[in-house]
């Protein structure tokens, strides 16, 4: 089985926001991916999903998005993003979305010998950055990411190969620690992959190693609207 990974999609196939107007990258971006989705993998692999899968504000909107995606092969899991308003509870949308997606929270999944655990996340802070609300979320984010980590060290095995999955970048725009970072390298965690990021001129590595982590970035416009292959 192999692992591959893509975040941000931004679908919309029912909401009417086309992410062509955000520049060359995004002119038909997903019948890109959606062609080298089907040279790279089979049903039999695994591809990561972390965040802003859709547009959509409701559950009845964003499953048109999910069709089109489950049409492709391979196993998916998904993983809030900020723009994913159409993510309600937990058991909502694992009620609702199609067969052979799995949506991860607070928890964590086998598929064979890889497990994959995570959390949205939040801004991380850099000096003062952080707003009062943008501290609670933070703090809600460490724990869910302690409880899907916990989840995740009940189930690992020796042979285990582990991929934490956020939405946000577990660091600032320095790359300095964090208390995400501090959990992953605790837990022994040293595969990590987020999205978020946006754009030619935003500050980002596709691919880090630090901390004795190996870190990937898979925003699909900085990524040439590819699968990255993490495993």
């Amino acid at each position: 089985m192999k692992v591959f990974a893509i975040s941000d999609l931004h679908l919309s196939t029912v909401v009417e926001k086309p992410m062509d107007i955000f520049g060359k990258s995004w002119e038909n971006y997903f019948e890109l991916i959606s062609a080298d989705w089907k040279a790279k993998v089979t049903e039999d692999d695994l591809v990561l999903l972390p965040g802003d899968f859709s547009w959509a504000m409701r559950m009845d909107e964003a499953l048109p998005d999910f069709e089109i995606v489950a049409k492709l092969p391979g196993k998916k899991v998904i993983l809030r993003g900020n723009h994913d308003y159409w993510w309600n509870t937990l058991s909502q949308v694992r009620t609702a979305i199609p067969q052979g997606f799995y949506a991860l929270q607070n928890d964590c999944m086998r598929f064979g010998d890889v497990l994959i655990c995570g959390t949205r996340g939040w801004i991380c802070p850099d000096g003062d950055n952080l707003s009062a609300e943008d501290t609670k979320i933070y703090l809600r984010e460490l724990e869910r990411l302690k409880l899907s980590i916990a989840a995740m060290q009940k189930m690992r095995k020796p042979t285990d190969k582990v991929i934490a999955i956020m939405h946000f970048p577990p660091f600032n725009g320095r790359y300095d620690d964090s208390d995400f970072t501090k959990q992953f390298i605790e837990a022994g965690i040293t595969t990590v992959v987020y999205g978020h990021l946006h754009g030619k001129d935003c500050r980002s590595n596709l691919y880090m190693k630090k901390f004795g982590i190996e870190f990937y970035l898979t925003s699909c416009d900085l990524v040439g609207n590819k699968l990255t292959e993490i495993l």
